[in-house]
């Protein structure tokens, strides 16, 4: 039941990068590349339907961590109190920035909520990219489940490095070109006119920075967690996650050549599922890796629920993702297609 639970977290986690990965991507160029008000009303019209309901896969997961894994939360948002404080006013600022530009129809007010948008959305996908490192390097936790990290120390990889370093730099430039792409590549779905066209310029100009850092940070991985790789040699069949994640990194660049905007999108999505999941198994079954010593790291069976509760949670998850996966089909469907704004249009 354990390793269902951590299937179900990672999943969760995974749906939520990719939906709401294409709103951050969207975010980070947005100042850049909309010209006008008409051409930020089209990015903003493009996600406005769906950004909102995107977070929730970040509330279910966060949900999920308390149930079946009541240390680690408790142990997580203890040690990560300063970066999850600042990623809680960035998740504030970006719902801001996207929801009071249009209430008052005045040049300065929108470019004020442009920038808290933009801004938001790049320093959201650093915080969390570094999160990612953080989990992958390892924390100094204790014996007692507890740990602290400064922000920063050295920025050198140690027993008690800080919550940045050059790995977690790394892993958030990682995940802010990942993104970008995979924003770019949407909004190249959802317009038309030279916002298409821009949007087709990002992405052809950041894949292969995608590509340059993708195996940059596989070999910074294996140098600071070789066993990460132990579960791969255990069960041969695990290399269907990177195999996964490298198929969608060729197909992004592939049918964005062929200015496919619809199956390059699909691509990077591809791309992010196979190596979130491949992290994932990487990792299994270990949730937070101890720096100090392996022997305190919280796993999926010190770290759990008890089974009883595990069991009956399960129906209600299942409930649940059938409620959910249910509403985001009719939601992505009723709003497919172009997005087209003139100055006579309502919303954003």
């Amino acid at each position: 039941m354990e390793t269902f639970w951590f299937m179900a977290l990672a999943f969760m986690i995974i749906m939520y990068v990719i939906l709401d990965g294409f709103d951050l991507g969207t975010g980070m160029f947005y100042l850049n590349s909309a010209k006008n008000d008409n051409e930020r009303r089209t990015l903003l019209n493009s996600i406005g339907p769906v950004w909102d309901g995107n977070e929730v896969w970040l509330i279910a997961a966060g949900g999920s961590l308390f149930f079946a894994f009541p240390k680690l939360y408790a142990s997580s948002f203890s040690g990560f109190y300063l970066p999850l404080t600042i990623v809680l006013w960035l998740l504030i600022g970006r719902a801001l920035g996207i929801e009071l530009r249009k209430h008052v129809d005045n040049k300065l007010w929108k470019s004020f909520w442009d920038v808290v948008f933009s801004i938001s959305s790049l320093l959201l996908v650093v915080f969390f990219g570094a999160a990612l490192g953080n989990i992958i390097r390892g924390v100094p936790l204790e014996a007692n489940g507890y740990f602290f990290e400064a922000f920063w120390t050295t920025f050198t990889v140690v027993p008690y490095s800080g919550i940045l370093d050059w790995f977690t730099v790394l892993m958030s430039v990682v995940a802010v070109a990942t993104l970008m792409v995979h924003g770019a590549n949407f909004i190249s779905m959802k317009t038309t006119g030279e916002l298409q066209l821009r949007a087709r310029i990002i992405s052809k100009k950041i894949n292969p920075l995608v590509i340059l850092l993708s195996i940059v940070m596989f070999a910074a991985t294996t140098y600071i967690r070789p066993e990460l790789w132990n579960n791969y040699f255990d069960h041969v069949w695990g290399f269907i996650f990177p195999l996964t994640g490298m198929a969608g990194l060729a197909g992004m660049f592939y049918f964005r050549s062929k200015d496919s905007d619809g199956k390059a999108f699909l691509s990077s999505a591809v791309f992010i599922l196979g190596m979130m999941s491949g992290t994932a198994f990487g990792l299994y079954p270990t949730l937070l890796h101890s720096s100090i010593n392996p022997a305190y790291s919280l796993t999926i069976t010190n770290s759990s629920a008890g089974s009883y509760g595990l069991q009956v949670g399960l129906i209600w998850w299942v409930i649940g993702m059938i409620l959910a996966l249910g509403y985001f089909g009719y939601l992505f469907y009723t709003f497919r297609g172009k997005v087209v704004i003139t100055e006579d249009s309502e919303g954003y």
